[in-house]
């Protein structure tokens, strides 16, 4: 068999799966808030979510950045970095990103920050015979925001520190819901009655045994429970534990997403754009299976 047949079947098998394959959850997250289904629509976050699960070789997601710096989709038009993602989507065989390629001829590609490829990937697979396509080391993950906080602050992050890995829960999301609930403020209370760190309730302090919210030891643990509690009934899926943390389980099981409150979509924006992911490990027994089928992106 010629290496132009071998070839033309291993494009046709990727398409193939590519047509079958349901779109990945950095890709499903960055069509939301590229499009606002569900969160705020935030074309810099979309872009951020594309290139990670580019990066994991995730063809869609290299098509839709392509289209986004090709249209300036809430970015600024880049025909050059456009291209580029076009022709790492089509190393794949994404048939729109070849197809787009062939209009594209004259454009020189400009390979974005996020993808950094020590060989070029070309449109239609590794060259005959060798060497293949090698990618480089892939780039660091967005920088901590919690790394140089003030003084004042650093005892915070130092308890949850301690705290989170007896909890199962990474001290960077539990940083990220403190910053947005109360700016690391022990004495915070809010006009619901939302108390400390992170904004125990009354009833969600008695849920968690939390005898005096505005104690940062009792309140971290009480909140770093209830996240392990969301994370474990959403089954590590982030945007939905803390949409649940902010507005409550039901009404995310009853919205069978994310819902539609600008309060909690606003909510759930902030916390992921510090914490930098969609996913989180979580433990299935401490908590049982959602009463129904949740998607973050679904608000009806």
């Amino acid at each position: 068999m010629s290496t132009t047949t071998v070839r033309a079947l291993l494009l046709a098998i990727a398409l193939c799966g590519a047509a079958e394959a349901a779109p990945s959850e950095r890709v499903r997250m960055g069509r939301a808030y590229e499009h606002g289904e569900g969160v705020p629509r935030n074309p810099e976050l979309a872009a951020w979510f594309y290139c990670e699960a580019a990066r994991e070789a995730d063809p869609d997601a290299g098509w839709a950045l392509g289209w986004m710096y090709l249209n300036g989709r809430g970015i600024p038009r880049d025909d050059p970095r456009a291209k580029a993602m076009f022709v790492w989507a089509a190393q794949f065989g994404h048939e729109h990103a070849q197809r787009m390629l062939e209009r594209m001829r004259s454009v020189v590609p400009e390979t974005p920050d996020c993808l950094r490829p020590t060989t070029p990937p070309t449109a239609w697979g590794p060259p005959d015979p060798e060497p293949e396509p090698v990618l480089a080391e892939p780039p660091l993950p967005p920088p901590d925001p919690f790394a140089g906080l003030p003084l004042q602050k650093q005892p915070v992050a130092d308890l949850v520190g301690r705290l989170a890995p007896h909890f199962g829960v990474e001290p960077r999301l539990a940083l990220s819901v403190i910053h947005v609930e109360s700016n690391f403020d022990p004495l915070a209370r809010s006009p619901k009655d939302a108390r400390g760190l992170m904004q125990l309730i009354p009833e969600t302090a008695a849920r968690f045994n939390v005898r005096n919210s505005f104690d940062p030891q009792q309140n971290v643990r009480g909140g770093l429970a209830y996240l392990r509690f969301l994370l474990a009934y959403y089954r590590g899926d982030v945007a939905l534990a803390l949409a649940a943390y902010n507005a409550g389980e039901k009404m995310v099981d009853r919205y069978g997403g994310i819902p539609p409150f600008a309060e909690t979509r606003g909510y759930v924006q902030k916390v992921l754009a510090l914490y930098g992911s969609v996913r989180h490990p979580f433990d299935a027994s401490h908590a049982p299976s959602p009463s129904v089928v949740v998607g973050p992106a679904r608000t009806n």
